[in-house]
């Protein structure tokens, strides 16, 4: 086996230990084996072309920062969309500028691995995006998580994000345990919005390494249709808890009967 095929063979057991490994408090050196990782991929890209382990990756440009998408092994539906840069995670300042935007605009585009995964029984309304809080997570490179919603998080949206508003609100049930503020971007605002930047005005005291966003799509019939960005803050918060990696709600399409 060449040193690149083992390098990539590593990687891939790697991405699969990171992301089975619960969040952990404290300086830990296993919270940089999702950088190796993506290394690994950029490399990949780099050397021959190739995008093994990750699903993709972009390089980037002087205009646009690179990205990478990869699946979760074991978890087909779980895709994670990480910078090709060094960002620990949505507490990091540059962020907060276009680089947050374009993170954010990869991490939309991606969606579509989550719908190509289930042969397009879930339409892409029903993924959720989230990134998870410093010590939520288990990782101290910035990963964009997407996947399903959780079946009774999708109930909630339907019976209550038509009355989510344009300026943060709390959220009038919980979502997965959790009490989110609650905030509409219009469609026609998706593609320039920048979540990192819109989560430093959510009320009450300003702590990022205790933020937590996640964010999804208005439900079919919404009056104004766009996105719904949820955030809270907590101990160990994770928006990601509101995503269901076994995608419960596929198998409930595929037993819905037709009509």
């Amino acid at each position: 086996m060449t040193t690149d095929r083992r390098r990539i063979a590593l990687s891939a057991g790697l991405i699969g230990l990171v992301l089975a490994v619960p969040a952990s408090a404290g300086s830990d050196p296993t919270r940089d084996v999702l950088w190796m990782a993506l290394k690994t991929c950029v490399l990949a890209k780099t050397l021959a072309n190739r995008t093994f382990p990750c699903l993709a990756v972009d390089l980037g440009d002087k205009e646009r920062p690179g990205t990478a998408v990869l699946r979760a092994p074991g978890e087909p539906t779980h895709i994670v969309v990480m910078p090709t840069d060094t960002v620990s995670g949505l507490e990091s300042t540059p962020l907060r500028g276009p680089r947050g935007v374009a993170y954010w605009k990869a991490a939309l585009s991606a969606r579509h691995f989550v719908v190509d995964s289930l042969k397009n029984r879930v339409p892409e309304a029903d993924i959720g995006l989230a990134v998870n809080s410093a010590r939520g997570r288990s990782q101290d490179q910035l990963h964009i998580h997407l996947d399903c919603l959780r079946p009774k998080v999708l109930d909630a949206l339907d019976a209550h994000g038509r009355a989510v508003g344009k300026v943060w609100a709390p959220f009038p049930v919980p979502l997965a345990y959790d009490r989110f503020h609650a905030m509409r971007v219009r469609a026609a605002d998706v593609e320039t919005f920048n979540p990192f930047a819109a989560i430093t005005t959510l009320p009450g005291r300003r702590d990022l390494t205790r933020t937590t966003f996640a964010a999804v799509s208005t439900r079919p019939g919404d009056p104004e249709p766009g996105l719904i960005l949820l955030a809270y803050r907590g101990r160990q918060a994770s928006a990601e808890d509101i995503m269901d990696h076994g995608c419960a709600i596929a198998e409930q399409r595929r037993a819905r009967p037709a009509g």
